[in-house]
C-alpha cells in the first residue's frame, strides 16, 4: 500500500502541526529543535503556508488599539472560566483560542474600514444569547455562563444576552430572582416594562405582570447589595434611584417611580415557598394572581366586587382554602354553575 505524500495531510493536520512548531518557537527552540522545524518547513509548501497563517494572525493584534489587546485577553479569561477554553487546556489550545479571537478582531476592522469604531463595533457582538420561559404552575432555575442564577416564578419570560462588557436580561413577563454574580467590568441590567434595573453583584426580585390590572408595571426588592433603577428610554438623563438590601420600589407604566419603602416581613419574593402575599389589593387582581398558576374557573361579573379589597398570604395552587376564607371576610357568596364559580356580592 502507497503511503500518502505530504502533500496529502489533511489540512487540518497541517494545521495543528503548524500551531505546535508557533507554540514552541515563542519559547524558544533548541539547536536540535530548530533543525526539525526547518526540515518540517522543507517538507512541504503546504507547512510553511500553515505557520504563516498563524503567524500573520497573531501579528495582526499590532493593529488593534491598546485597551483592545487588554480587553481581548480579558475576555479569553471569560471564555477560559465559561469552558470555551478548559482550565485544563494545554498552552497549545490556549494559544489556538488566542490566535482565533485576534482573527476575529482583525477581521472586523477589515471589514468596517479598520479603527477604533469597528473594534467597538466587535464589542458589541453578543457572546451568549438564550431564552426561557417557566410554564403556568412552575418554577424554573437558570445558571448563565458567567455564574449568575436566576430564578423564574410561574408564566415568566426572559431574554438573556451577554456581552464583553455587559450582561442584560429583558424580563418579558413575570417575576424572578437575580442572584447576580459580581464582575465590575460587566455590568448586569435587568430590562423590564419601561425600566431598567442595573446592578454589578447582588440579589434581588423584578416583577413586570401587566396582564394583572397592577397599578404598578414594574417591582423592584432588593435583598442584598444596591441596585439602580431609572427609566430605560432615558438612562442618560433621567432620574434614578438607588435601592440598598431590605428596600423596595414600584414604577408605573409610564416610568415614574414611587417611594421607597421597606421589604415586608415575608421578604423578598415570597413565591420562593409557595406563597403570594395581598396587602389591600382589588379582589380582581387577586382572582389574575392565581391565575397566573393555575386555571381558577373563578369570575367577577360586578364591578363593585372587583374592587372589594383582600389582605393575607395564600398558597396559589390551592384555592380552596382561599374559597373558604373570602366569604367570612368580605361581604361575597360563591355562586357554583355549569363549571365556574361566581364571585358575587351578597
Amino acid at each position: 500500500m502507497n503511503q500518502p505524500s505530504p502533500s496529502d495531510t489533511p489540512q487540518s493536520a497541517v494545521d495543528q502541526q503548524a500551531l505546535d512548531w508557533f507554540v514552541r518557537r515563542e519559547r524558544s527552540l533548541t539547536a536540535g529543535e530548530a533543525a526539525q522545524f526547518e526540515a518540517w518547513l522543507a517538507l512541504d509548501d503546504a507547512h510553511g503556508a500553515a505557520y504563516a497563517r498563524w503567524h500573520g494572525d497573531w501579528t495582526r493584534l499590532d493593529a488593534l488599539p491598546a485597551d483592545g489587546i487588554a480587553q481581548l485577553r480579558r475576555q479569553l479569561a471569560v471564555d477560559q472560566a465559561a469552558a470555551s477554553v478548559p482550565v485544563s487546556a494545554s498552552r497549545r489550545d490556549w494559544f489556538k483560542a488566542m490566535a482565533r479571537r485576534a482573527a476575529l478582531a482583525t477581521l472586523a476592522l477589515s471589514a468596517t474600514g479598520g479603527g477604533y469604531l469597528a473594534w467597538q463595533h466587535w464589542q458589541r457582538q453578543p457572546v451568549y444569547t438564550a431564552s426561557f420561559a417557566s410554564a403556568r404552575g412552575q418554577q424554573q432555575a437558570v445558571t448563565l455562563p458567567d455564574g449568575s442564577v436566576l430564578r423564574l416564578d410561574t408564566a415568566t419570560r426572559v431574554n438573556i444576552t451577554l456581552y464583553r462588557q455587559r450582561r442584560e436580561v429583558r424580563l418579558l413577563e413575570g417575576q424572578a430572582v437575580f442572584q447576580v454574580h459580581g464582575d465590575t467590568a460587566r455590568p448586569f441590567d435587568v430590562l423590564a416594562g419601561a425600566m431598567r434595573i442595573t446592578v454589578v453583584g447582588t440579589r434581588f426580585s423584578v416583577r413586570h405582570t401587566p396582564g394583572t390590572g397592577s397599578v404598578d408595571d414594574v417591582r423592584v426588592e432588593v435583598e442584598e447589595g444596591r441596585v439602580r433603577v431609572a427609566r430605560s428610554s432615558t438612562l442618560d438623563n433621567a432620574p434614578f434611584v438607588t435601592l440598598g438590601a431590605g428596600q423596595r420600589i414600584a414604577a408605573d407604566r409610564a416610568g415614574r417611580l414611587g417611594e421607597i419603602k421597606p421589604v415586608t416581613q415575608s421578604g423578598i419574593a415570597p413565591w420562593r415557598e409557595g406563597r403570594v402575599n395581598f396587602d389591600d389589593t382589588p379582589l380582581a387582581e387577586v382572582l389574575a394572581e392565581f391565575a397566573r398558576y393555575r386555571h381558577t374557573g373563578l369570575v367577577l361579573r360586578d364591578a363593585r366586587v372587583a374592587q372589594l379589597r383582600v389582605t393575607g398570604s395564600f398558597d396559589p395552587l390551592r384555592l380552596d382554602n382561599f374559597l373558604r376564607v373570602l366569604p367570612r371576610v368580605l361581604p361575597v357568596q360563591l355562586r357554583r354553575e355549569g363549571g365556574v364559580t361566581e364571585i358575587a356580592a351578597l
